[in-house]
């Protein structure tokens, strides 16, 4: 199944939205997020969804958030897997949640 965009993000910036802009992309799409944000954070700020729920029809946003659960895996165009709640984004990362 590909990635599709949410019409909006699953979370919302309320703060710290002064930190350095950092450019990557979802899907071969560009993608803007801040210096300091999880991959995972990035991703719901940017209206992505890592699958859909098991048990209903909502999108998922991670479970346990500290890199314990398996939940938030994603993989980078290159081949490598990395844990989206643990990983900092970085400029130019091409991630793949599809």
């Amino acid at each position: 199944m590909k990635h599709e965009q949410n019409p909006r993000p699953q979370f919302r910036r309320v703060d710290e939205q002064h930190r350095a802009s950092i450019g990557f992309f979802i899907d071969g799409k560009p993608s803007q997020a801040l210096a300091g944000d999880t991959v995972l954070t990035a991703l719901l700020m940017n209206g992505c969804k890592l699958r859909n729920s098991e048990f209903g029809d909502g999108p998922r946003a991670g479970f346990c958030n500290m890199g314990a659960c398996q939940d938030c895996w994603v993989a980078l165009e290159e081949g490598s897997r990395l844990r989206a709640c643990s990983e900092f984004i970085r400029e130019g990362m091409r991630i793949v949640v599809a």
